[in-house]
């Protein structure tokens, strides 16, 4: 069988599922259901300046029948005692010495507050630190948060102060509210980061009281711009760790993927795209901690099934598949072609093609017929953009089949002709 042991920084876990800084890591009490349900790692709750948080603090976005497909928060780091956080990590840390944890930090744009706040951390035994450079919402007007983490300059500063004070590996979360994660994230590692984390939250409101007129969440009168996060956000994070492993100065150090997780499929993809390991929370909200059960079952099936002997051997093979877009092949075409055994004549695929996209699809009409309309695709004019295939409702009616129209031809070549 293979196995899912990993590494990150030499930090060693029995998989690469950790749970995320948030509540879920806030107290031994979580941590621990944590770990005796078989999660690998955690990162704790953000630690460092005293904080009050407000009620209410989560909202979150449904679509159709689906629960919280977006979710937000305008939580702070952890409003319990400072003492109370690291004498706690301490007790988890001597008692799971298989599992990671991490201590997750942030402070004042003072050297001295990060120096001693580094102090009291490592004094726990954990095995890392992570710089939170990343809360969207609450910190900024402390100098915290993600102001920190849009600029290059004091983030980069700020990491040298820690990795001087240190003898822990480094990490630094990238918060994802900027035009790219790279920049700052090339300059945090040529300050000595050890290591990545990434995606933060994304700024965000979360939607309206039609009646009250209030955003949510509500907080008597008002609301604030929250954290976005959950699966709506995973393709925004797949991109930005796919740029962080892409970039030569940023893919010098490991990266821990996090952002809309939900399952063992969205993990794997965070992995061929060069995250070293995954980071798991707003799932665990929506579902608890026993998914790691069905997270590490459906990777081991799945590696198994691939060949793959552990994480590493397929970690990053995603990575050279993304391109620019000039150089793609536009000789590469593909046609849809429906399946009239699997058709339920729902019309859907009819209906935007017409609407949205070639009018490449044909309706004839049978009278005699219980189901009177019947569809057919229009070969000369499919442009295989899979609209059709994205909105039918049933699994494998409509396939995409390659057509191609001549040898490899990119933007690039056409514009040496």
């Amino acid at each position: 069988m293979p196995t899912l042991e990993t590494s990150f920084l030499g930090v060693q876990s029995p998989n690469p599922f950790w749970v995320a800084s948030s509540p879920l890591a806030d107290k031994k009490i979580n941590v621990t259901r944590a770990f005796e349900a078989g999660w690998g790692g955690v990162v704790w709750k953000t630690i460092g300046e005293k904080v009050t948080n407000t009620s209410s603090r989560y909202a979150s976005m449904d679509q159709h029948s689906e629960k919280a497909i977006g979710f937000s928060n305008i939580e702070l780091i952890s409003d319990r005692p400072l003492e109370d956080n690291l004498r706690e990590a301490s007790q988890i840390i001597q008692e799971w010495p298989d599992r990671a944890v991490v201590l997750s930090l942030m402070a004042a744009t003072k050297r001295e507050s990060w120096k001693e706040l580094v102090k009291k951390a490592e004094d726990t035994g954990c095995h890392a630190l992570e710089l939170n450079f990343g809360c969207p919402h609450g910190m900024n007007e402390r100098g915290m948060g993600s102001v920190v983490g849009q600029d290059p300059e004091i983030a980069s500063m700020i990491t040298e102060w820690v990795v001087e004070a240190s003898s822990l590996p480094v990490v630094v979360k990238l918060t994802p509210n900027v035009h790219s994660v790279v920049p700052v994230g090339r300059a945090v590692v040529q300050k000595g980061c050890s290591g990545l984390s990434l995606i933060n939250t994304i700024q965000s409101v979360m939607g309206v009281d039609l009646d009250t007129f209030i955003p949510y969440p509500r907080v008597g009168e008002q609301s604030a711009f929250g954290g976005y996060s959950g699966p709506g956000v995973k393709p925004i994070a797949l991109k930005m760790i796919a740029s962080i492993r892409q970039d030569p100065v940023t893919s010098r150090v490991p990266a821990s993927g996090m952002g809309g997780i939900s399952n063992w499929r969205d993990a794997a993809e965070f992995l061929l795209l060069g995250a070293s390991n995954v980071q798991v929370c707003t799932a665990v909200m929506k579902y608890g901690f026993r998914i790691i059960e069905d997270m590490c079952e459906g990777l081991l099936n799945w590696m198994e099934e691939k060949g793959f002997a552990s994480v590493q051997d397929f970690q990053g093979k995603s990575v050279d598949k993304i391109t620019d877009w000039e150089n793609l092949d536009l000789n590469y075409h593909v046609i849809a072609s429906i399946d009239q055994e699997k058709c339920i004549n729902c019309g859907i695929c009819y209906i935007v093609c017409e609407d949205a996209s070639h009018q490449s699809i044909r309706m004839i009409r049978d009278e005699s017929s219980s189901s009177p309309n019947r569809y057919e695709i229009i070969e000369e004019k499919c442009i295989g953009c899979n609209l059709c295939q994205i909105v039918c409702p049933v699994e494998g009616c409509i396939t995409m089949y390659e057509n191609r129209r001549g040898p490899p031809l990119t933007w690039k070549d056409l514009q040496r002709k």
